[in-house]
Order: structure tokens, then sequence, then C-alpha cells
């Protein structure tokens, strides 16, 4: 195996809650607030009761063989040959959406933070970093998210608590002024950032001790993360607004920006940069680890760890292929990649459930 090492349900049910958090809680305000407006937020809620209903069905494709990665178990349920094929097609997910994720990070940092520094530094930087905390294993980086997570959690609560005082709930009213499609749209793309992109995780299943409470550790881990995503939604359209919001490229920066006790705790922008890049390195890191692992087990190589520089080079080279500009990646994300996401986290499941279920109900009748 290329990865000797385990994690508990607790470890597990913290990288779930940390990656479901991501880099929605930087543009996931935007997106769905362009759909439903100043009903986002029940956008959100709604987004989040069938997200955990997404996870449920993760963790019964997770339990089909326990003891197999997602890639293992893709070649026993659909054979040699087409079990490689789409292999193959799911290695392209976490590849394209770590692309994503090194795009995101470097004009995020260009734009607000470091505006003279090239995005292709910040780049070759942060997959410098992805590169050794993957060559480390599965075990130090969910030990890493646990001693991310209190930190993250209090600059988070932090950014509520000063921002509740500029709260205004007549900027969520009327309700539904333009009837239900506008927030099932909203909730779309709810469901495909946060909930969808959990299919990752049953790369690292097999990883976790205590297997019959995996179930238990996803769901949770998704509700946690889901909460403080409506928490967000709500805040940012209480504060900022619907039509700023859905303008704003990062609403939650800009949200930050505006916090403001007395006249001494003021600019804490970089708290809630900081928040997000945790969240972030979080989850890019796993999505990393996925793909060379997952590539590792379909060359049923001994280790993973030689991949990892010549994926880290690759990724930074199809970077500006990905998105060019900004204003393409806007459009991306807004309008292409949640059914992007939906084809892996949706399809592919009910594809290996489909052929499954027909495999076995053919040998029973073989043997009948």
């Amino acid at each position: 195996m290329p990865e000797n090492g385990k994690i508990s349900i607790r470890q597990f049910t913290i990288l779930v809650m940390l990656i479901t958090i991501g880099d929605s809680i930087l543009v996931l305000p935007a997106v769905t607030t362009s759909f439903a407006k100043q009903d986002a937020w029940i956008s959100a809620i709604i987004g989040v009761s069938v997200g955990l209903l997404v996870v449920y069905m993760f963790s019964l494709v997770g339990n089909l063989y326990p003891k197999l990665s997602l890639i293992q178990s893709i070649q026993k349920i659909c054979g040699p040959w087409a079990g490689t094929f789409i292999s193959i097609i799911f290695l392209i997910y976490p590849l394209l959406t770590l692309v994503l994720f090194i795009r995101e990070l470097s004009d995020f940092m260009t734009t607000e933070m470091m505006p003279d520094t090239p995005g292709l530094a910040i780049q070759i930087l942060f997959a410098c970093i992805l590169v050794f905390g993957v060559r480390l294993g599965i075990e130090v980086i969910a030990r890493t998210g646990e001693i991310f997570l209190p930190l993250i959690i209090f600059l988070f609560l932090l950014l509520v608590i000063f921002l509740s005082p500029q709260a205004e709930f007549e900027k969520i009213q009327p309700i539904l002024e333009n009837g239900i499609k506008p927030v099932l749209q909203g909730t779309i793309s709810f469901i495909a950032f946060p909930f969808m992109e959990l299919v990752v995780f049953l790369m690292i299943t097999p990883y976790v001790n205590q297997a019959k409470k995996l179930k238990n550790g996803f769901l949770q881990g998704a509700l946690l993360g889901g909460v403080v995503l409506i928490i967000l939604i709500v805040i940012s359209l209480l504060v900022l607004g619907p039509s700023q919001t859905s303008r704003i490229i990062y609403p939650s920066y800009s949200l930050a920006r505006r916090v403001s006790v007395g006249s001494f705790f003021e600019r804490v922008e970089a708290m809630l940069a900081l928040t997000w890049l945790l969240t972030m390195f979080m989850k890019s890191t796993l999505y990393f680890y996925v793909f060379n692992l997952g590539l590792a087990h379909l060359l049923k190589l001994k280790v993973y760890r030689m991949l990892t520089l010549p994926t880290a080079m690759l990724v930074i080279v199809l970077s500006p292929i990905i998105a060019p500009n900004i204003t393409y990646y806007n459009k991306v994300i807004t309008e292409y990649w949640p059914y992007f996401d939906i084809s892996y986290g949706l399809l592919l499941p009910l594809l290996l459930f489909g052929v499954y279920f027909i495999r076995k109900k053919f040998k029973r009748s073989t043997k009948s």
C-alpha cells in the first residue's frame, strides 16, 4: 500500500468540516447570492439539508469495500479495463480542482493583499508547501487540521460577533420576492461546492480507524461545516446586502474590513484572510494528497511521494490555462463548475452503486 498511516474518526470529522468550509468561505456567498439574492439564506439551508443526503450516499459507497480506496473499489466493481478508464476520469477531478484552488489563491493574494507580487511566485511557493505537507502523509495532515481548528473557529466567531451590531434584517426582505426558482438555482451551487467536493474522502476511508463510525463522522463534519457557511451567508446579507454581496468577488473579505470597535480595533481583514488561507491550505493539501495517492494505486506503486513534485509542476503549468484571467475564472466558477462537481459527486457514486448491484444480482442468478 502506498500509505500506511491511520487517522482517528475524530480527525476524519475535523478534516471533513475544514474541507467543507475550504475556499467556500471566500467565494460561496457571492455565487449563491448572484442567483438567490436576499433569499440566499434559504438556499443555504436547503443546500445543507440536501448536502447531508449526498454525504450519506458517500458513506454508503465507502462501506461497499471499506478496506479499499475509491480507485481500488472502482476497479473491483467495474473490472480491470473499465475500472482503469473510470479511475483515470476520476483522477482528473482532484487535479483540475487543485489547479482551480491554486489559481484562486494567487488571484486573491494579488488582488487584495499583495498587488505587486507576481501570481506565479505565489503559486510556486504554495505548491512547495503542498509538496512538503503531502509527503508527510495522512496522519500529519489530520493532526494539522486538529491544530488549526480552534484558531479557525475563534477567528470566525470573532468576526461574527463584531459584525452583529451592523446587521439590518430589512436587507433580507421581502422573502421569496422572485419566487422559488432563483432559490433553487442558488441551492445548486451551495450543494456542489461544499458537499459534492467531499467525494474525494472516499480515497482515504480505508485509513480511518473505527470504520463503523465513518458515516457519523462524515455527517457530523459536513453539518458543522455547513452551519459555518450558513452563518457566513446570513451575516453577509445582513451587513452588505444582497446586491453588494453578489457584486463583490470576495464578500467575506469585505465583511472583515467593516469591523470597527471604537477607534482601536479596525482593519482586521488579515484575520479573515488567515482563516481562509488555513482552510484553503487544508483543502488543497487533501486534494493534492488524493490525486497522488490515487495515481499510485492506479499504477500499483509502493509509494506515492515520488509523484508529488511532478504533480506540483503540472498544477502550476495548468493554472493559467484553466483560468487565463479573473473575469474568466468568475464566469467558470459561477456558471459551469457546480455541474462539474455534480458530475463527480453524484453521477460517479450512482454509477458505482448501479454496477455493483447489477453484478451482484447477476452472480446470484448464475449460481441459482
